[in-house]
Parts: C-alpha cells; sequence; structure tokens
C-alpha cells in the first residue's frame, strides 16, 4: 500500500496564498483573473484536502486561521523565492525584467498614460504589472518595486516619498447649478458619492476642515476609486476626490471643483523596496523615473 500523501496542486496553493495576501476572494480574483467563486471553490477544496479551516469566513471579510496563518507565512516565502529564482535565470539568460505593483487608481490616473515613456528610455526592459489596494500598505512578496500609500514606516523596506495624496471636492459640471461655492452647507440634500473602503471619508474631511459634516438626500458606494471618479464625472452625485492623481480630469473638464479648500489627508504616496535586496541596474533606472515623473519638490528617499 502507498502511505505518501498526495501534495495539493500548485495552481490551488496559488490561488491560497494569493486569497491570503488581500484577505479577500474578491480581490483575489480580480489579481488572478478568474471569479470569486472560483477563488471560494478552490480554497474550500483545497482545506477539504488538507482536513484544515485555513480561514475564517465574516460577513466582508476573512481572517486566517492558526493553521491558515501557518501555511500562508511557508508558501507566501516560498512563492517568493520561486519568483526570485525564476527571475534570476529570466536575467541570467533573458530579457530584464521589472515586477512593480501599485495601486489600481495610481496605475490607471497617473501610471499607464506615461508608462510609454519608461520603455522609450529603457526599451531592454520588461515591466510586469500588477495591482493591490491602496488600503493594503505591505509590499507584496512577488514584487521587486511597489507603490504604497502610508507614513513611511515601514522598517524593513527602502521607501522614496513621491507627493502627499490629498482631497478636493468635485463633481460634474451640470451639478454645480445646485451647489454654492462659498457655502459648505450646499453639500446637504445632495448625493454623496462614497469609496466603501474609505466609509467615513466624508466626516474626516469636514473634521479637517472643523464644519459640519454634510447631510445628503442619498449615498451610493463604489467598491473602487475609479468608480467613484466615473461615477462623478457621469453627473451620479459629489465626491471626494484624489489630488493631484485625479488632475487631468479636472483639466480636460470631465470635474470641476466644488469648493478652494484642498484637504491634506496626511499620507504620501511612496515607492519602496525590500532592503536586504540587490538594486539591479533596470529597477534603478524605474525609481529614477518614477521620481522624475511622479515626484515633487518635497521627494526624497527614505533614510
Amino acid at each position: 500500500m502507498n502511505n505518501k500523501t498526495r501534495l495539493p496542486s500548485l495552481r490551488a496553493l496559488k490561488v491560497f496564498q494569493v486569497a491570503g495576501r488581500h484577505l479577500s476572494f474578491k480581490l483575489a480574483a480580480e489579481e488572478l483573473f478568474i471569479s470569486a467563486s472560483a477563488v471560494s471553490h478552490q480554497v474550500r477544496n483545497l482545506e477539504e484536502e488538507l482536513k484544515t479551516d485555513l480561514f475564517v469566513r465574516k460577513t466582508r471579510a476573512l481572517d486566517f486561521t492558526e493553521s491558515g496563518q501557518r501555511y500562508f507565512n511557508f508558501l507566501n516565502s516560498m512563492f517568493a523565492r520561486l519568483e526570485v529564482e525564476t527571475l534570476q535565470l529570466f536575467s541570467d539568460y533573458g530579457r530584464s525584467q521589472v515586477r512593480l505593483c501599485v495601486p489600481p487608481f495610481f496605475a490607471e490616473e497617473m501610471l499607464l498614460p506615461h508608462l510609454q515613456e519608461f520603455q522609450q528610455i529603457s526599451p531592454g526592459t520588461d515591466i510586469r504589472l500588477s495591482t493591490q489596494p491602496s488600503l493594503m500598505k505591505a509590499h507584496p512578496s512577488e514584487a521587486d518595486l511597489s507603490i504604497l500609500l502610508g507614513k513611511g514606516d515601514w522598517p524593513d523596506l527602502r521607501s522614496y516619498r513621491l507627493f502627499s495624496r490629498k482631497l478636493v471636492v468635485g463633481c460634474a459640471p451640470g451639478l454645480m447649478a445646485n451647489l454654492d461655492p462659498r457655502s459648505f452647507a450646499s453639500l446637504d440634500g445632495q448625493t454623496l458619492l462614497v469609496h466603501e473602503n474609505r466609509p467615513h471619508a466624508w466626516e474626516h474631511w469636514a473634521r479637517a476642515l472643523d464644519i459640519p459634516a454634510p447631510r445628503p438626500a442619498n449615498i451610493i458606494r463604489f467598491d473602487s476609486m475609479s468608480s467613484v471618479v466615473q461615477a462623478a464625472s457621469q453627473g451620479l452625485g459629489v465626491a471626494l476626490v484624489s489630488w493631484p492623481l485625479s488632475k487631468h480630469r479636472f483639466e480636460k473638464g470631465e470635474l470641476v471643483r466644488v469648493f478652494e479648500q484642498t484637504v491634506d489627508t496626511g499620507e504620501h504616496f511612496y515607492i519602496a523596496h525590500r532592503r536586504n535586496e540587490a538594486i539591479k541596474p533596470e529597477i534603478s533606472k524605474l525609481i529614477e523615473w518614477l521620481l522624475k515623473s511622479f515626484g515633487t519638490s518635497d521627494s526624497t528617499a527614505a533614510k
């Protein structure tokens, strides 16, 4: 009799690792280009195969069980090593490649419209681009570089500050007839657009300006900042818009600023990489280009 234990499939392990990194079946599905139900099914089959629960399933989130956290830590390290060894082989015998992970809205609004510029100055370097939500403030194990949103307090990372994240109130030009740019109270009775991962953003905005929070007639929630801005440009309501990420939308006239005030969130976008890794020339060149293209006068390399 063969008593050898059959190992789970590599695909199932990868699905679990990505789901564990995001702690979300939905976000894992977006990264893997499969449905959220397919991710859930793969993880459930893996749990049955291992005869242990890997996740605690909550109403709107996931958390690890003790065994799930232990297995994730091992797999995360294993996949990171696999990525490094594969890319080293690729580097030795093929074209140069840089793995860059950025927030989706940053990619859409800033990076993608300008990425061809980097290809022109570094034609021999391939970019492998992936995304993770800006609320996830961790550098992915499978990335060489990432764009993180935070305050630069990552002791295991070397980070380079790009620019601060600010908020402005924006809407479609056609909605300005219902608003008074001299009165914050004109937001009362309007439809407000909200990112579901930042449900209290309007309250925080009002507190920063020392004014009462707006009392909307309706609230429409979206699961991405891209959807919030798209809805605002289509006249569905008034939104808190990231600045300067969405600057070109105002320049093109898709959005107008309702009030002159800009609220600083206290967070910055950073370029980050692990301190204990040697930086290849193609990575250094990408860092230099990102700082030149998107940095401001206060951009610095973190100590």
